[in-house]
């Protein structure tokens, strides 16, 4: 059985006002064993395309390399941007060594809300998938029962937005939840998944298959890049 353990700490700034919340990065960032255009850093595999969104909404020439200077090019876009990443899943055990979401048992989350009453300028939460089994929206809803917590439904349109009314905790308790506290929402967007498995479900969507039909080079690519423009 592999032991997975999430290789980087959660990035996020005093200013932070939205954060990504994906699971785990492939195994490969924990063992060290990066392919050549991987970068070692959030969402750093050559074949998960968030950055490669984010480049072409940006223009910003990113660098797709082991390299440092990769590193920072990335870590200056969040900044500027007042974005952090902050992976729900610390670790899990595979019995098959992937990046399968599916695939992960004995799941260990990140405390979330902790952050989120920490760092109280984020407004939003930037899921990099919908609510799919073992996926990021799948396990905060998991989470935030031990809050008392629910997300509502505010747009049913992809990518499905929510909401959740977030008291802050005050009393240093972690596992506590004071109602009459004062309300603080937090938003959060199920994006499409960067994913090669998502292509298919993509395809099926009607706005796909209208802009595919007015623009036959339109591809899942730019589908992606038009979704993520608004929130990036």
């Amino acid at each position: 059985m592999f032991k997975h353990k999430h290789p980087y700490k959660p990035f996020i700034k005093n200013d932070t006002t939205k954060l990504i919340v994906g699971t785990l990065p492939p195994p490969r960032f924990s063992t060290g064993e990066l392919l050549e255009k991987d970068v070692d850093f959030c969402y750093g595999s050559y074949y998960n395309s968030l950055w490669l969104f984010i480049d072409k909404i940006h223009d910003l020439n990113l660098l797709y390399d082991n390299s440092q200077e990769a590193i920072e090019q990335r870590k200056q876009f969040l900044i500027q941007q007042k974005i952090g990443v902050c992976d729900i899943v610390d670790s899990c055990e595979r019995e098959k060594i992937d990046a399968s979401d599916l695939g992960m048992k004995n799941v260990k989350l990140r405390n979330l809300i902790s952050y989120l009453t920490q760092y109280t300028k984020i407004d939003t939460l930037l899921f990099t998938g919908g609510n799919s089994k073992n996926g990021p929206e799948y396990f905060f809803r998991r989470h935030i029962k031990e809050y008392n917590l629910k997300l509502e439904l505010v747009s049913n349109e992809i990518p499905r937005i929510h909401q959740v009314d977030l008291a802050v905790i005050s009393n240093g308790s972690e596992k506590s939840y004071k109602e009459n506290q004062e309300s603080r929402i937090i938003k959060t967007v199920s994006l499409t998944s960067g994913s090669g498995a998502a292509n298919i479900s993509i395809s099926r969507t009607p706005l796909y298959k209208q802009l595919k039909a007015k623009n036959p080079k339109f591809n899942t690519f730019d589908f992606r890049v038009m979704q993520y423009s608004e929130f990036f």
